[in-house]
Formats: structure tokens, C-alpha cells, sequence
């Protein structure tokens, strides 16, 4: 089967998918009076063209973290643009289907198709997070400043935004923390690894894949090596989550009335609530984003609980669910189901273990036939 009957059947079992999925999860969402219909009954009155418009703004998304991914792994071989980009629609597809469990699969898919070390792509994908929650921390404190500057804080919502105070300064205390775990591997984790691998216990069992995935870290932490790559990375973050934040802005305008009074600060603000809310992510259901967003619509911009749920929903549907309309025809066309992603995980994990573990005994014989 070839030519268009093939994209045709590929674009029908997409359908098919996303049909069985949303049927399957049609009651999982609990936010507060919502009901499917109040969806559709919101979209009749939405303008088309500014959702569309976020779509497309989502999968330039996609394409600026391929290239930030590009940059993370490009000491650790050659990747090719549409490689990546394609594993990243069908990584974030799997997130959206298994929920937090799919999200070692990503990484598993960029190096499986440019033949890359997958324990040295994990170590690219720890990185990934710690950019990610430093904009989730940035997020939340310039939108936090920007809203009491402009007095719009009462005491209604004081409860919740001092909640958000406190959540955002737990983030950044996580954060300060892992730049220093990192920032110390960076340099002193190479001899730290090499002296553990003199012991046999770190030669075998549960040590021994520790060991493996903190080679791969240490070898994935080398895509930063200069300021220069740091600005880099920096820009490519900054610009993703810019168009994310009018993403955001977007939707709510879309639906107008109370929605179309959001500013960008106010999407910034709607933007950091759901980062945070989405650490509690359930398969196919959203689950803490989707709450995150409807509070701050509510509680905080005086939206009418309707509207907000429908709104929270579309927004959760544009920036995470639509990873799938490219992202599963994009698995059935190269033949993936989920239990053969999660074996091959498995088996490339185990190969990669195998072959940086000898690396790291190679690097610890040298060290102590050099002292």
C-alpha cells in the first residue's frame, strides 16, 4: 500500500485513536459543573481562527525544543532535525496516552532513530526538565510581581496566590538544588563515578544501572560547556515559552467576555498555576492542569465557571492533546505499539548500561594506571 491510500488510512486510524480516547475519558475530568457539551456550546462562539492560530503556535513549540534538544546533544553525536521533531510529537503523544509513564520514551525515541546512546539522552532529558522548571519558577515570579504591581491581588484570592508564594519559593529551592547537584557532576562527576566502579558491588545489580544512567547524565551535562551554549539554550527556552504564554492569550480570547480581559501578564500568571498543576498529570485526563487553570480563571479573573471550564479544557487540548494528530499517525506509520516502545526501552536501556559501564571501568583503569 502506497501514495495517498496510505495516508489516507494512516489519517483514518488517527482519527479512529483520538475517537476511542476521548470516548474512554469522556467522564474522567472533574472539574467543578463540567460537562462535554458546555465544550462544544463554548466553541460555537469561539473565533476559529485564534485557536487554529495556537495549534500552529504549539507545533512551532515543538520544533524550538527539537532544536534546544539539538543543542543539548550535539557533543554526544550528529542528530537530524526532523528525527527529533518527530520523536518529540510521538514522545509527548505517549505522555498524553500513558501519562507520566511514557515520559522515558521520548528519549528513547530520538536516539533510537540517529543511533544515539540512550542512558547519554536521558542525561539530555534531565537537563531538558531543570530549563523547564527554571521558566516554570521565572513564570511564576515575574507573573506574581506583575499582578500585585498592578493592585489586582484581593483579599479573595490572597489565600491562593499566598498558596502559589509558597509553591513557587519550594520550586526554586528544587531548582537551587539541582543546578548545584549538576553544576558539581558537571565537573567532579566523572571521578566521583570512577572511584564507585573500583568497588565489584557497583559492577552489577541495581548499582551497577545506577551507575550506567549517572555516566549518561555526566556525558549529556557536556552540551553546555561554554556561555555561549548556555545563551543559546537560553534564547531557544525564552522563545518557547513566550509564544507558549500567547498561546495562552490566544484561547482566552477566543471566547471573549470575561476571558478577553486577560493580558499577557494575566496568561503568564494562568501559565505558571497550570506548570505547577501539571506535576499532577493522569493519563489521557490532565487532571491537575486543567484544575490549575480553572481556579485561576475563577478565582482569581472572576470568570463564570462555564466558560472557565471550557476554556481550561481547550487550553489543555491545544498545548498537550494536539501533540496527537501528528504524533499517533506518526507511531502507526513506523509501526510502534506501546508495549513494543516499552520494550524496546527496556532493551536499549540495558544495551546502553552495558556499553557506559564499560566506558566508566575504561576511564577508571586509566585513572589509576596514570596515579
Amino acid at each position: 500500500m502506497r501514495g495517498k491510500p496510505r495516508k489516507y488510512l494512516l489519517l483514518l486510524l488517527a482519527v479512529v485513536a483520538l475517537g476511542y480516547f476521548s470516548y474512554k475519558f469522556r467522564n474522567s475530568i472533574t472539574l467543578e459543573g463540567f460537562r462535554w457539551g458546555m465544550v462544544w456550546d463554548a466553541l460555537r462562539d469561539a473565533r476559529p481562527g485564534l485557536l487554529l492560530l495556537g495549534v500552529a503556535a504549539i507545533y512551532v513549540c515543538y520544533a524550538i525544543r527539537a532544536l534546544r534538544w539539538m543543542r543539548f546533544s550535539r557533543t554526544l553525536g550528529r542528530t537530524n532535525f526532523w528525527h527529533v521533531y518527530s520523536a518529540t510529537l510521538m514522545g509527548f503523544a505517549c505522555v498524553f496516552l500513558l501519562g507520566r509513564a511514557g515520559e522515558p520514551l521520548r528519549p528513547v525515541l530520538i536516539a533510537k532513530k540517529d543511533s544515539l546512546s540512550v542512558p547519554r539522552m536521558f542525561g539530555v532529558y534531565v537537563l531538558e526538565r531543570v530549563f523547564d522548571i527554571s521558566a516554570t519558577v521565572v513564570a511564576a515570579g515575574v507573573a506574581l510581581l506583575m499582578f500585585s504591581a498592578r493592585g489586582l491581588s484581593t483579599d479573595e484570592n490572597a489565600h491562593m496566590m499566598g498558596i502559589a508564594r509558597s509553591a513557587g519559593a519550594v520550586l526554586l529551592a528544587l531548582l537551587l538544588g539541582v543546578i548545584g547537584f549538576l553544576i558539581y557532576f558537571r565537573y567532579h562527576g566523572a571521578a566521583w563515578l570512577g572511584k564507585r566502579l573500583e568497588h565489584e558491588s557497583w559492577r552489577s545489580g541495581w548499582r551497577a544501572k545506577i551507575a550506567a544512567l549517572l555516566e549518561g547524565f555526566s556525558e549529556g551535562l557536556q552540551g553546555i560547556r561554554t556561555w555561549g551554549d548556555l545563551g543559546v539554550l537560553v534564547i531557544y527556552s525564552v522563545a518557547h515559552w513566550l509564544l507558549v504564554v500567547f498561546v495562552y492569550l490566544w484561547v482566552a480570547h477566543a471566547f471573549g467576555g470575561d476571558l478577553a480581559d486577560i493580558d499577557f501578564s494575566g496568561a503568564l500568571l494562568v501559565l505558571a498555576f497550570t506548570l505547577v498543576g501539571s506535576a499532577v498529570q493522569l493519563p489521557g485526563v490532565g487532571g491537575g492542569a486543567q484544575a490549575a487553570s480553572f481556579l485561576v480563571f475563577t478565582l482569581i479573573f472572576g470568570v463564570e465557571n462555564e466558560p472557565a471550564a471550557a476554556a481550561a479544557i481547550i487550553l489543555w487540548l491545544i498545548t498537550f492533546a494536539s501533540s496527537c494528530l501528528v504524533g499517533l499517525p506518526l507511531l502507526f506509520h513506523e509501526g510502534w505499539t506501546m508495549g513494543e516502545l516499552r520494550r524496546l526501552a527496556q532493551t536499549e536501556e540495558a544495551a546502553g548500561e552495558a556499553a557506559l559501564l564499560a566506558d566508566a571501568e575504561r576511564t577508571s583503569e586509566s585513572g589509576g594506571s596514570a596515579r
